[in-house]
């Protein structure tokens, strides 16, 4: 109920500001006002919906599109080029638009959806919009390439819409539009990217390097708006392409009018970009190049994509990753993740005042992989037991201590190695501190460094030690080197293991 009351206010609040307050397309209008949403940063968990064409043919990667015009190119052991003239034909008979009418989604079932996300523990889920092929994955009136005149002929992301939100969570749409003019490789004139007639779909020859045209840049934002405001979502979420050199025209316009939208609808909106850990490759790793800046870090949310961060980030933050470690649609030889490393995951990002958004990719037919819903199950059932060390929870003077290191950045989780017992993760809520541990330990015996007597962070008396996981207190001792907690019996769940510490008022 107190919930309620205070979302009822905030939109009675918004409402009221929408009359008084209008952003203005520049950064000073825009932080006069901004604070990320207390909503997001309560919720911690997010599915992302990775949907399309490319999972018809069921291999490669959601980047299969673009392969079939580029030779050389490989995902996951398979070369879209030849699989593509095997089982297609040459892309002068049979290209990757002719895949969109066999994208039918006959077995959509976006209540089923809903109701799995809602058991995995998600608070927020992100469909795709439109991915980097321009095909858009709604009832588009600005293109004829949409779910509603080819493929499914329906509105599948209205239904999913509904769906999620008679669940009670929160909605949202994801784009990836602004690499679509030079997605496809045309290099053979007898393809089909090179036809006039579906120049709409593939986009006009340009030069490598070059900055978008005004004409694309009006493209983009009429589908970007288009989207905004016919399902109102809770979080808009783009890929890279926005952060790139040509499109800072658009910046602080779009901010402000998605920004004003949420004050006309009532409600906290959240924006999120990657622009400002844009990373580039040197000696065959991505670092962070602060070079290139759009979007203030101030005004929207951080997004990194298949990485973390280090430590604790000031302003909340998301990782975007998958259930595969290939590709984000759906592939039938996907090399998937287990639920315990994403928890683990999970956990750290969470202490380090971060969110997930874990994405999964449904077949062509409509149906999610039984892989992917055993994955969000087990984490649903994690969450169940555990949520409270997570959702609601803010981080402590530490995100945590342990041997295990993590590396930062976009596309560094390849690079993380399984966490060990003596990797502890904080989080807190009021006056409860939350300690999670990555891994059992053989003895069945925690060990916290940081909460050791005359510890420089926690000077108040230790009261009790609760054991969330085992559903029990803990028998604890704290000493001049360590908090030693000590539980009976196995593991009571698999992954992380919680621990609610209160202290003595």
């Amino acid at each position: 109920m107190k919930r309620l009351i205070t979302t009822l206010l905030v939109g009675f609040v918004l409402s009221t500001q929408a009359e008084e307050f209008r952003y203005e397309p520049d950064w000073g209008s825009i932080r006069s006002h901004y604070k990320c949403p207390e909503w997001f940063r309560d919720a911690k968990f997010g599915i992302f919906v990775i949907w399309g064409a490319f999972s018809v043919p069921e291999v490669s990667s959601e980047k299969y599109g673009k392969g079939i015009y580029q030779e050389s190119w490989t995902r996951g052991g398979v070369n879209p080029w030849s699989y593509h003239r095997e089982h297609y034909g040459d892309p002068s008979e049979f290209g990757y638009k002719d895949l969109f009418p066999l994208f039918k989604m006959e077995k959509y079932d976006p209540v089923a959806w809903a109701s799995l996300f809602k058991e995995a523990g998600a608070r927020y889920v992100v469909p795709m919009a439109d991915y980097h092929d321009a095909y858009a994955m709604y009832a588009s009136k600005l293109t004829r390439w949409n779910v509603v005149e080819i493929g499914p002929k329906k509105d599948i992301m209205r239904m999913l819409e509904q769906a999620v939100r008679a669940e009670g969570m929160k909605f949202g749409v994801s784009s990836h539009l602004a690499l679509s003019r030079g997605y496809y490789p045309k290099r053979d004139p007898d393809w089909d990217v090179n036809d006039p007639q579906y120049q709409d779909l593939y986009w006009k020859p340009i030069e490598k390097g070059s900055k978008p045209s005004q004409e694309f840049l009006d493209q983009w934002w009429a589908r970007t708006t288009e989207a905004i405001d016919m399902y109102e979502p809770d979080l808009l979420w783009f890929d890279f392409g926005l952060d790139k050199p040509g499109f800072e025209s658009v910046h602080a316009p779009i901010l402000a009018y998605y920004y004003n939208k949420g004050l006309e609808w009532g409600k906290e909106v959240v924006f999120q970009g990657k622009n400002m850990n844009k990373t580039k490759r040197v000696d065959g790793k991505f670092v962070q190049d602060h070079s290139v800046k759009s979007f203030p870090e101030d005004l929207i949310v951080l997004d990194l994509e298949r990485g973390r961060m280090s430590d604790i980030n000031p302003r909340p933050w998301q990782t975007d990753t998958s259930v595969g470690k290939i590709s984000w649609g759906y592939i039938n030889h996907e090399e998937y993740k287990t639920s315990g490393y994403l928890i683990d995951e999970l956990v750290d990002i969470v202490s380090k005042n971060g969110s997930l958004l874990l994405a999964t990719g449904p077949k062509a037919d409509g149906t999610i992989a039984d892989e992917s819903k055993a994955i969000f199950l087990e984490i649903g059932a994690w969450l169940k037991v555990n949520g409270e060390a997570i959702y609601d929870t803010r981080p402590w003077k530490l995100f945590g201590e342990g041997p295990t290191k993590v590396s930062a950045g976009n596309h560094s989780e390849h690079e993380n190695v399984d966490n060990v017992a003596a990797d502890i993760r904080f989080t807190t809520n009021a006056d409860i501190l939350y300690a999670t541990s990555l891994a059992w330990p053989e003895d069945g015996v925690f060990r916290i460094k940081s909460l050791a007597k005359g510890n420089p962070h926690e000077s108040r008396e230790l009261k009790s030690v609760y054991s969330i996981s085992g559903g029990k207190k803990a028998k604890w001792e704290q000493t001049d080197d360590e908090l030693v907690i000590r539980t009976k019996g196995g593991k009571p769940c698999e992954a992380a293991y919680a621990f609610r510490i209160e202290f003595k008022k």
